[in-house]
């Protein structure tokens, strides 16, 4: 049984989406971030960083969002959410990983605590950068499902299209969200009629962007 530390709508939604997803059993231990759970020394054990997520897998902490998807990918493999290392899929799968979570995730926190780069003086400055540069991020994604097939790596579903619904997710209350563009919202649409996103609003007591 994997057991996942986590806080409802933050970064770990991915995670405890694709766990729900595969059909494994889970231990979610959720945590208030505003109470400062995350930052406990019995939590800064399992995560030094004092972040959400952290998944224990065998005994062992692991955390990083992305570093979670791609290990429950190769873990369960008979759910084919990890392209196969010789397909052209592969390619696109390892480069949106990496370019979701360094590039578009990172954005985010201009975003969200634009006061936290060179204080509250430049706040508005950074975030209006921010949005530009999540705008960016959309027009970029929205390119991909152009001639991808329909999913970030292909024309079928993988880790990558958890993180990037989640992400999309983040930019519901954003000026231009990333359902305005046409197919981010055909894409969003698909990933949210997946049963497990259903059972993963439940299981969060979330209700915004259902």
């Amino acid at each position: 049984m994997y057991q996942l530390y986590y806080a409802p709508g933050a970064a770990s939604l991915a995670a405890h989406w694709m766990l729900i997803d595969l059909g494994v059993p889970i231990e979610a231990v959720r945590l208030d971030l505003g109470a400062g759970e995350h930052k406990r020394p019995e939590y800064l054990k399992l995560n030094p960083n004092g972040l959400v997520p952290t998944l224990v897998v065998d005994g062992t902490p692991v955390y990083e969002c992305a570093a979670l998807l791609l290990l429950l990918a190769e873990r369960h493999p008979e759910a084919g959410l990890s392209p196969a290392p010789d397909s052209a899929a592969r390619l696109a799968y390892l480069q949106w990983m990496t370019h979701l979570t360094n590039t578009v995730q990172a954005t985010f926190r201009g975003w969200f605590h634009p006061q936290e780069t060179a204080g509250e003086d430049v706040a508005p400055r950074v975030k209006d950068f921010a949005r530009g540069q999540v705008e960016l991020a959309w027009d970029r994604v929205e390119a991909q499902l152009a001639v991808s097939g329909g999913y970030i790596a292909g024309n079928a579903p993988s880790a990558a299209d958890f993180l990037a619904t989640m992400l999309m997710r983040w930019s519901r209350n954003m000026p231009k969200p990333a359902t305005e563009w046409p197919a981010i919202r055909d894409y969003v649409a698909r990933m949210k009629a997946r049963p497990s996103f259903t059972v993963l609003y439940e299981r969060e007591g979330l209700t915004e962007w259902a």
